[in-house]
């Protein structure tokens, strides 16, 4: 076994991405450190060695690994707790919950129309807000001023 491993291909065994030009693109895209705090932005062939501390940002989130052991090639998911320690704080984890609360209140233009779960989820939301009472106190005294 190695005592260093390239950051890309590390992450890419570790099954943080799905393929390795992922991995790569992510580090040149800066959102791959490896320190303490929030380290120091990477290039993929940044050598990692065991102890080492990588943070991974995929937004919203930003994941934090303990580096416990080198691979070279790609582990089944039940042997990557071996080779890593998660050290991702829970406020992280926090924040996907409120996105996917929130996720159908901020559609983006053009993702399409809403699916079925989000329109009940929609629907269940404004009755909430307006409490389907609002057609009930509609006055129509207007009509019988003419």
């Amino acid at each position: 076994m190695a005592n260093e491993e390239r950051v890309d291909k590390w992450l890419w065994a570790m099954r943080v991405f799905k393929t390795r030009t992922m991995a790569t693109e992510e580090c040149k895209k800066g959102r791959v450190s490896v320190g303490d705090g929030d380290g120091v932005v990477v290039k993929p062939s940044r050598t990692i060695k065991v102890g080492d501390t990588v943070h991974v940002r995929k937004p919203p989130v930003q994941y934090s690994f303990r580096v416990k052991a080198l691979a070279q090639n790609r582990l089944g998911a039940r042997l990557v707790p071996e080779y890593l320690e998660n050290i991702t704080p829970k406020e992280q984890y926090d924040l996907l919950d409120v996105v996917r609360i929130s996720g159908f209140v901020d559609r983006r233009k053009g993702l399409g129309r809403p699916t079925k779960r989000e329109g009940r989820d929609l629907r269940d939301f404004t009755a909430d807000a307006f409490d389907n009472t609002w057609f009930l106190d509609w006055d129509d005294d207007d009509d019988d001023d003419q």
